[in-house]
């Protein structure tokens, strides 16, 4: 005889499957404040918002080499601020080159400007297929916020790209008003070529297939292309680090220590700039606590 109560098998039985049913369920939505600071981090895992509370960023001023993409995110990311219309912008190409740098300085010095309530809100790329949750939460509050994912590309396989394309522009919905989307990626098509030549050449339709992968891009509306500096760019990047932070070297010396440096990475860039100024730094006992 099966028993009724709490204690039963009955009562038992509904318990469990409560608890199931409560684990299926999505989870709550986590109230966040916005006011508390500048930039914030989204968990698609939680379905919430981590404030940061310092953000890892260099001055705008010191990004040099790339002035023209600077000056237009510039201008685009201050258009939205005042609430005008602005495009998704996506920077692309050489690794190590600011893509990244340009997007968090740019919004510091947006932010500063004025009365905006221009917040950044960060998205890794394996969060991306919750990009829908995300400004469902955003497009209901007061400020305006760039979502920004670094180094986002997709690869052979991945279909969450097509979620992103309905998000940014193709849906009925569209993007909210409030938000902006910036991404940095080394590919200029946010897909290897390879995958996008595999497509070419196996389907029926070979423009069609093609058209369907590189459409993504064009929901950017900005392109900023990045590129490898030149040695005087290099050594002009390590001069600006060099005097912002009152390094006290011999600017000869530090050329060609630069120029060893640069050599021993194979590569010439933002980042391997910044590489050498931290140590630098460290071999002369200085701090970089300006920035």
């Amino acid at each position: 005889m099966t028993t009724i109560g709490p204690d039963g098998e009955l009562g038992q039985l509904l318990a469990r499957v409560a608890t199931a049913l409560e684990r299926l369920a999505p989870p709550p939505v986590k109230t966040v404040d916005f006011e508390k600071s500048d930039a914030f981090v989204w968990s698609g895992a939680s379905a919430g918002f981590e404030a940061v509370a310092k953000v890892n960023r260099v001055p705008l001023a010191l990004l040099t080499g790339i002035d023209l993409a600077a000056a237009q995110l510039h201008a685009n990311t201050e258009r939205f601020a005042r609430g005008l219309p602005a495009n998704n912008a996506l920077l692309w190409g050489a690794r190590g080159m600011g893509k990244s740098s340009l997007v968090k300085a740019v919004h510091a010095d947006v932010a500063a400007a004025g009365p905006h309530r221009l917040k950044l809100v960060e998205i890794h790329r394996e969060d991306i297929a919750t990009l829908p949750a995300c400004l469902a939460i955003l497009k209901r509050q007061p400020n305006r916020f760039i979502v920004f994912c670094d180094d986002l590309s997709f690869d052979k396989d991945d279909t969450s790209y097509k979620s992103l394309k309905a998000v940014l522009e193709g849906g009925i919905e569209g993007r909210p008003q409030n938000v902006v989307f910036y991404a940095t990626s080394n590919r200029r098509h946010l897909m290897p070529r390879d995958m996008v030549d595999n497509e070419r050449s196996t389907a029926i339709n070979p423009a069609e297939a093609v058209e369907e992968k590189v459409s993504l891009s064009d929901r950017f509306g900005l392109w900023l292309g990045f590129h490898n500096c030149t040695q005087e760019q290099y050594l002009g990047m390590i001069g600006d680090y060099a005097r912002y932070y009152g390094l006290d070297a011999d600017p000869a010396e530090i050329e060609r220590s630069a120029l060893e440096w640069s050599l021993t990475r194979g590569a010439r860039s933002g980042r391997v700039a910044w590489q050498f100024i931290q140590d630098l730094a460290g071999r002369l006992g200085a701090t970089l606590d300006r920035a």
